[in-house]
């Protein structure tokens, strides 16, 4: 009996053994999947190097409008809102750090959903030597209601600015076109700026702002984004 006892003892341990063992490793599984989070500071920090300050210009050199854009590759494919670079014929661009970018091309744009997409110069020739250009990887998730997002954009030349807000929906149509309506502040420059989650992933573009709703902006999702890419002409 007293046998059985110990038997019956060591079964009940090695299970719990087991059982706390697999709890902790589905813990540590969960934490290693689940993606690392950043504050408003650190978000800038992240995007800093690949949103920049856009001047759209006549040929003559006249100033049309000013914007922002964001890098979304390393080869120098970039975006930006279509109203920002409408009509000019030179496009300039400048970066926090002071380098100024020119000779941009305009591969694509949509005027319906408000997209451009724009080509910078090969990195090699204005990064450091055997650098690319720094750039926000497109969020593959739809975004949801009340989640925490961050917009980033050039109100100034040399004055970058981020604002932090809420996704108020993910899908409002607007004057015929799918928004992603946010709260983040949007003031006039920011326009083609990225707007970021807090893993650092590209949501979306800022278009604008609602006339009819006070603090309520517009933002073009990243799936008017890749259908843009996908109709950029090889060449």
């Amino acid at each position: 009996m007293k046998r059985k006892l110990i038997n019956l003892s060591a079964i009940v341990l090695i299970s719990l053994l087991t059982g706390i063992l697999f709890f902790v490793n589905v813990s540590l599984n969960a934490k290693a999947d689940a993606p690392v989070l950043h504050n408003a500071e650190e978000i800038y920090e992240l995007s800093d190097d690949a949103v920049f300050y856009i001047r759209s210009m006549k040929s003559d050199g006249t100033l049309i409008a000013t914007g922002t854009g964001v890098l979304l590759s390393p080869s120098g494919t970039a975006a930006s809102a279509y109203h920002v670079i409408k009509e000019a014929e030179r496009i300039e661009a400048t970066f926090n750090d002071g380098r100024a970018v020119g000779s941009i091309e305009v591969l694509i744009f949509d005027e319906l959903t408000d997209i451009a997409i724009l080509k910078l110069p090969d990195p090699q020739a204005v990064m450091a030597s055997g650098e690319s250009y720094h750039f926000l990887p497109m969020r593959e998730a739809a975004v949801k209601h009340g989640e925490k997002i961050f917009a980033v954009g050039y109100p100034l030349k040399n004055t970058p600015i981020i604002t932090e807000g809420i996704i108020n929906t993910p899908k409002a149509e607007i004057n015929g076109r799918n928004r992603i309506l946010t709260s983040a502040q949007i003031v006039s420059g920011m326009s083609g700026g990225p707007v970021i989650d807090p893993s650092g992933q590209l949501v979306g573009i800022i278009s604008g702002s609602m006339r009819t709703m006070n603090n309520i902006h517009l933002v073009i999702d990243t799936g008017d984004i890749r259908s843009a890419l996908q109709t950029i002409p090889v060449k």
